[in-house]
């Protein structure tokens, strides 16, 4: 992991400060100028009147094309600045903005706050800007459930993966899987007009989030008080979730908290029937919401301190 100190400066420079709204209302955002691209590529290349074949062959050029041209500006880059730990400092400044440790936190901690206090009209708001479920179908456990779900599943592609592939590549790793993941968040779907094009994006998400995704879990199983049973039940139930990633660390999060999470759910009116992980554990709490904020900190200062450790080694 050659540039292990640079994710570890990248996500303490993101956990002072995140990305400035005036930043974001003068020059936007990395992820908001790759979205720009990928939705030229749907828009031009994913045709409904194309055969299915043919839109998922058009599909896979795009996701390649897409990741190609953002890893090959990250290698540009990253082969002109200076060496040893000047390299170091700027590298971690330029994968900043692909880190969103601070912005996850402070979005489940604005469901959290109103939670508690019982304002359920402000923790639907709330809840309704990071899960795509109809809040209005949420009582107090489900908002719980929503949020904490949430927390791990972004723990891992929003902060443990991007910076798991900085530390291998650098700036052309950490670009190629923010190109991957917002690939798959925007096409990714199985919908009409996605099922066909989007394939290649979403199949190629499920690899890069391999890894990262079960060392998420881990990282939640060495902070949970009984470790034995968040291990167990990332084992058991990390492979049930719909998603052959996501399960991991929320299963884990659930063992670690001692509720259950998942279960059936309400998408644009359709129920979807979900397994439940750590079926027979409580129901979240606004309480829980916090408990899992301070795995969630105490996780990723574990991940910044191994990153140190392996630069100094």
């Amino acid at each position: 992991m050659v540039f292990a100190g640079a994710m570890a400066v990248a996500m303490a420079v993101d956990a002072l400060i995140g990305w400035p709204a005036w930043l974001f209302a003068r020059i936007g955002h990395p992820v908001t100028w790759l979205g720009r691209l990928i939705h030229f590529a749907d828009s031009s290349w994913n045709r409904m009147s194309d055969a299915p074949a043919f839109r998922r062959a058009a599909g896979v050029a795009a996701a390649v094309l897409v990741i190609a041209l953002v890893v090959a500006l990250g290698w540009a880059v990253q082969s002109v600045l200076a060496s040893g730990w000047v390299r170091v400092v700027l590298v971690g400044v330029l994968a900043w903005p692909l880190v969103a440790l601070r912005s996850l936190h402070d979005h489940v901690a604005a469901v959290a706050h109103p939670l508690a206090s019982g304002d359920m009209t402000a923790a639907r708001s709330a809840v309704a800007q990071i899960v795509g479920r109809d809040p209005a179908t949420l009582d107090e456990a489900g908002i719980a459930r929503a949020t904490i779900e949430s927390l791990a599943e972004n723990a891992s592609d929003g902060i443990v993966a991007p910076v798991f592939w900085g530390a291998l590549f650098g700036l052309p790793g950490i670009l190629g899987y923010k190109a991957i993941n917002t690939l798959d968040s925007m096409i990714g779907h199985r919908t009409e007009r996605h099922e066909a094009f989007g394939w290649a994006a979403a199949r190629i998400d499920d690899l890069a989030n391999l890894i990262p995704a079960r060392l998420t879990g881990v990282l939640f199983v060495l902070l949970a008080p009984d470790r034995s049973q968040a291990w167990s039940c990332m084992l058991h139930d990390g492979h049930r979730h719909r998603s052959p990633n996501a399960g991991w660390p929320e299963a884990a999060m659930a063992g670690a908290l001692g509720v259950r999470l998942s279960g059936p759910r309400i998408y644009h009116g359709h129920v979807a029937d979900e397994p439940w992980l750590n079926q027979g554990a409580r129901d979240p709490a606004a309480t829980d919401i916090f408990a899992g904020l301070k795995f969630y900190r105490r996780a990723m200062m574990l991940l910044a301190g191994v990153f140190v450790a392996l630069a100094l080694l």
